[in-house]
Formats: structure tokens, sequence, C-alpha cells
């Protein structure tokens, strides 16, 4: 029987489907709206749309990739699980002490620092204690993990998370502690540190574990309500959920570890990109998705896609292995409204799916960027394919009422003032991944896609002076797409710190076959083939006294001499691009790290073919469009895309 492939993308305004014939790579598209309140019934929808659509079987199904917000919407909208904390004795307040850094531009007089996910009455300690080389010191007092266990079983705590200090070098008592709290409350969801994130610094592993925690319940009841609806739709297929670090895991993995699923939607776009960019020759290139709700800006070099391990989610450190995407509150539901000292604003708030964008005629009353386009003739009268009709009158009507009189302008000068504001927060977006990290924007070409991608990528390359910008064939669907071209890919680490000159590689190469290990396990119960799979090895580096880390591939080599100086030179190259300097001075290596990939059968994206016609020939019409350069509107040529 013919195999398929679906990809789901759940955004915050639609929910984007793909079904890939992966024999013959011929494709169907749908966009259906998300339903905010239980992001399943969208997804569940789409899936039943386009195979009733496409006359296909529901058992020709192969395999089912998703792009999901469901851990990052809870830790943002703080709707996640109640969580107890168990920590080695004298650390109850690890998380209220936290760093004392405050975010960037905040105000050293009004900020305070967030509430956190635990309350203190919920954090419990316990005696135990190992050495930092893993070396034991103190045993784990077992009764104070079992009245702990009691303790949350009674107060009602629904996930528990476990970090002991240096737990990433000897995890047995973390080991213990589970065992002994499954015994005292089963049925708690458990996270340890030493398997969701098993590197030093005590804060940012246990306020990730915590997040993981705070999140698994309901990543948990998603992914098995997914999987239970889809047999009932007759669907027994694999489903694999896209990960920050963009490649997908299995359900299992997915629920076990949800905290590395909080990038999981703008993954996906910047993995498109980047094999849009391989495919047309333009592999040093700028992933730009402007969505409904929010714009993700990523960037991309000839070695591929850049990651990171500084990441964030809202107000918290994610010291995940991530791509490096920087997320604004830009996108096309962006509601445009006056501050209190009168000046025009856009964002971060989002009239998003329900009741979106004035024009929608859904109840919305706020002016929104898709208002401001759809007035200044940017758009036309429908969305989607035909599927939603747009009520110009009404968005002009908000526009002029809630933007342009108490301005004091013409409705069309505000309009054009709301698109002007939202393109400069995104040139903001393109300078941080690419100014700020030391390379010229110039030097990259702009892949724009999602829904508001394209129309308003030509105004910022000029803002900004990129010399190409590409489109799509369906850049609402882009980031769908992306999925079918990802891979399984899992990250493990181990923090093994190594001063010069005493390089211990026997000690590194061993750490390195176990973490691998690992990788291997998981590949086997992914059912991955031999042949398709790989492990990669990378670390990180640091000149001595600095307090920070800088990631170095590896490749596959082990750790000898001649690999060692050459890791070290790329480390010094990197830390010259990334700040301006090297220094000649002694290298530590912090952590070691290994990723297995196993290679999923390319389903591809959705490309052109054949013969096309001479632009002239894709002409629908014209339509009157407002620039600013003109001082109103200038009657322009509508194309068919497809032509």
């Amino acid at each position: 029987m013919t195999s398929y492939a679906i990809a789901v993308d759940v955004g915050g305004t639609f929910t984007d489907v793909v079904l890939s014939n992966l024999e013959t790579g011929e494709y169907s598209l749908l966009k259906t709206p998300s339903t905010p309140d239980d992001a399943s019934r969208g997804f569940l929808t789409g899936v039943a749309q386009i195979l009733q659509d496409s006359q296909v079987d529901a058992g020709s199904v192969g395999r089912i990739l998703h792009g999901t917000t469901v851990a990052t919407n809870a830790i943002l909208e703080n709707r996640g699980a109640t969580v107890g904390l168990l920590v080695s004795e004298g650390f109850k307040y690890v998380l209220e002490i936290g760093r004392h850094g405050m975010p960037r531009l905040a105000s050293p007089y009004l900020w305070q620092k967030p509430p956190r996910p635990v309350l203190p009455e919920n954090v419990a300690e316990v005696r135990e204690r190992n050495e930092f080389t893993g070396e034991p010191v103190t045993p784990l007092d077992e009764e104070a993990v079992r009245a702990a266990a009691r303790y949350f079983c009674e107060a009602g705590i629904q996930a528990i998370a476990i970090s002991f200090l240096h737990s990433y070098a000897n995890p047995a008592n973390e080991q213990r502690a589970r065992e002994i709290i499954s015994e005292e409350y089963p049925g708690a969801h458990i996270s340890l540190s030493s398997e969701v994130l098993p590197v030093f610094r005590e804060y940012e592993r246990t306020i990730t574990t915590v997040l993981n925690a705070y999140v698994a319940p309901q990543v948990s009841h998603y992914v098995a309500r997914l999987g239970e609806q889809l047999r009932q739709q007759g669907i027994d297929s694999t489903l694999l959920i896209m990960k920050s670090n963009g490649g997908v895991i299995g359900v299992e993995t997915a629920a076990r570890q949800p905290v590395y699923t909080a990038l999981s939607g703008p993954a996906a776009g910047v993995m498109a990109a980047e094999h849009i960019g391989k495919i047309t020759g333009l592999p040093s290139c700028i992933s730009f998705d402007m969505g409904g709700t929010s714009t993700d800006v990523s960037l991309i070099t000839e070695d591929g896609v850049s990651a990171t391990l500084d990441g964030k989610l809202g107000q918290w450190p994610m010291q995940l292995p991530m791509l490096d995407i920087e997320t604004i509150g830009a996108g096309g539901g962006s509601i445009a409204w006056l501050s209190p000292s009168g000046n025009l604003a856009v964002g971060p708030r989002s009239a998003g799916a329900s009741p979106g964008p004035v024009c929608y005629g859904q109840g919305g009353t706020e002016p929104t960027v898709t208002d401001a386009n759809l007035v200044l003739g940017r758009i036309g009268a429908s969305l989607a394919g035909g599927q939603l009709d747009l009520d110009r009158e009404a968005a002009l009507r908000s526009i002029d009422e809630k933007i342009a009189r108490p301005l004091n302008l013409e409705v069309y000068r505000a309009a054009n003032g709301i698109l002007q504001i939202v393109n400069d927060a995104m040139m903001g977006a393109i300078r941080s991944v690419s100014v700020e990290r030391g390379y010229d924007p110039r030097d990259f070409a702009l892949i724009a896609f999602g829904g508001a991608g394209p129309m308003h990528a030509i105004e910022l390359a000029r803002l900004m002076r990129l010399p190409v910008v590409m489109a799509p064939r369906n850049p609402g669907i882009s980031s769908a797409s992306g999925l079918l071209v990802s891979e399984l890919k899992n990250d493990y680490a181990r923090t093994l710190l190594q001063r010069p000159p005493h390089y211990d590689f026997d000690l590194m190469n061993r750490a390195y076959q176990e973490l691998e290990r690992e990788g291997l396990r998981w590949l086997e119960l992914e059912q991955v083939p031999e042949a398709d799979r790989s492990l990669t090895r990378s670390a990180d580096l640091r000149y001595a006294h600095q307090g920070f880390e800088i990631s170095v591939d590896l490749g596959d080599q082990p750790l000898d001499a001649e690999s060692l100086e050459t890791l070290l030179q790329s480390f010094h190259q990197k830390h010259q691009q990334l700040f301006g300097f090297s220094l000649d001075q002694s290298v530590e290596i912090v952590t070691l790290r290994a990723t297995a990939l196993g290679c999923l059968s390319a389903a591809g994206m959705p490309k052109l073919g054949g013969e096309f016609a001479r632009p002239e020939a894709a002409i629908l019409g014209q339509r009157p469009v407002y620039f600013e350069e003109t001082g109103g509107f200038v009657d322009c040529d509508l194309y068919q895309r497809e032509g």
C-alpha cells in the first residue's frame, strides 16, 4: 500500500496540514483555524479533512509529524501542573536565589523576580551528597525522601522534580529517590535532573527540571489523546514530535522530556528554511517566519543552522541544545494600540485565532497588522485560499477610530505607521541573530515565509540591505513542510571538567562512549534501521576563569592529541567570530555532548515543476496599493503565484 506522511503545525491562528506521498512526492495542503482551548481538536479536524479531500485511506499513513506549542503555552501562560521539588540539604532556595542578572532594558528600580514555578513550601530538602567527580560523600536519607513523597501526595501535587547537587556526575541518589517516591506516591510524574539536563550549574539544571515536571502531565495527556483519537480515525502510524533542536522524537520520549519541545513550532520553520537554502544554492540565509501571533528569526550559515545553549523560554533560562531563534510578539494578529503617553505601539498582544483581526468578522474590535495590510491594499478580499472572507470597511473603521483620530492622522498614514512599527521590531530581531552574533546581514539571503512573511520581507531587505529575498511556493505552510525534511534527533550531555595540560583522553572517550550507547538505545527504541543511524560529538569549551562556554563540533572522532588541537583551534575561531577577539591562554573542556540521528525516508518539500509562462501571462488584474513614497495609492499588477 502507498505510504503517506502527514505534517501538522499548530500555530496561534491557523493549523497547517501537509499530506505527502512518500513515493511520488505529490502533496496536498490544508489550513484550518486553530483551537486554542484544545489544540488537539484543530489537529484532528485537519488530519481528517485532508484525508477526505485527497481521498486517501487512513491506513496508508506511515507517519505523522507534529509541531506543537502545548509545552510552550503552558510555561508562558503559567498553566502547568502543581510541582514539588526535592533538593540536597542546604539548597531549598536555589530557585528563589536564581541569578543576580536582570532582563535587558528592565528598570533596576521597578523590576522584580518573577514568581517561581515551585513555592518554597513545596521544596523538600534531604541529606545526600556527591563530590563533583561523582564520588559518594553522604548516603541518601531514604526516610526523608519517603516523608517528602507522603507530603507531596497529601498536598495534591501532580508532578515532582528531583535535583541533587552533582547528580550529573553520579545519578544514583536521584534514581533511588525516584524508586522510593513511586512506592509512596504511585502515578506521580517524576523528572530527574540527571535525565533532563545532566550538566553543572545547579540553578539552570534545577529550573529546567522543574519546568519539565511542570508541563509533563499536560504534554503526556495531549500526546496520549492524539494517539487514541488517531487510532479511532483508523490511523495507527508513528507519531513524531518536533524538538527545539530541529529534530523529531517519538511520543514516549516527548512525554518524558516535554521541555525539549518548547520551541517545537519555530524549529520546524527553520528546518524548512535550511532545506530551501540548500536546494536553491543559498546556504547562507536568514529564516524569517512571520505568522499570526509572532515572528521567528534565525541565522543559517554554510555549516548549518545556528544553535545555542543559552536559550530562554519566557523568563526562564533553558540550557538545552536548541536552535538559535529570536522570537518577538509581532505577527499578522498583533494589535495596534496607544500607550499611556499617546504613542503608537504594535504587539506583543495578539488577537490570535479568536476573535482574530477586525477584518475576520468574528468579534475582533482592536486593529491589527492584518487589518492595516488589508486597508492599504497589500492583501486581497480573502485568505487561506478563499476560506476566509475579509471585511475591509470594518478594518478601516477600527483603525480610524482607535488610531488615526486620536493621533490626528489621516487613516491610511495611520495604517502605514502600524506597518512601519512592526517592520522596525522585526528588523531588530534580524540584527539580533546576525550583527550581534558577529555576522554581516548583507552576506545573507532572506527566506521569508509564514502567512505574512513575504509581504513584509522586501521592506525589511531594503532597510537591512539584504541582497536577495526568497519566498517558497506556499509560504503559509512552510513550517509544516519543515517537519517533512527533519530527522530523528536526540541530544546527550555530561559535565566532565578537564583542565590543561592534564586532559584525560581515556576518561573523556569513555564518557563519549557511554553517551553514544544511550543514543543507540534510543534509536533502537525508535526502530531506526542500523544503516540509518549516526552519532556526532561536540564539546563545550571556555578560557580558564571564564563563566560561559562555547559549543564546538568534534564530528565522530575520538579525542586524542591531534583531534584536541583541531577542537581548540575551532574554539578560538568561534570565540573570535562571536566576540571579536581570541586569547592566548589555556582552554578548559567543560561538558561533553553526543547527538544521535536517525534518517527518515525524506518526504521532501513541495516544488514547482515543468515549464513556466512569462510573468505577464500570470497577471490576474490590478489593485490599488498604498505606498508612502508616492503619498497615496498606486495601481499594481496582481500575479497568480503558481504561474
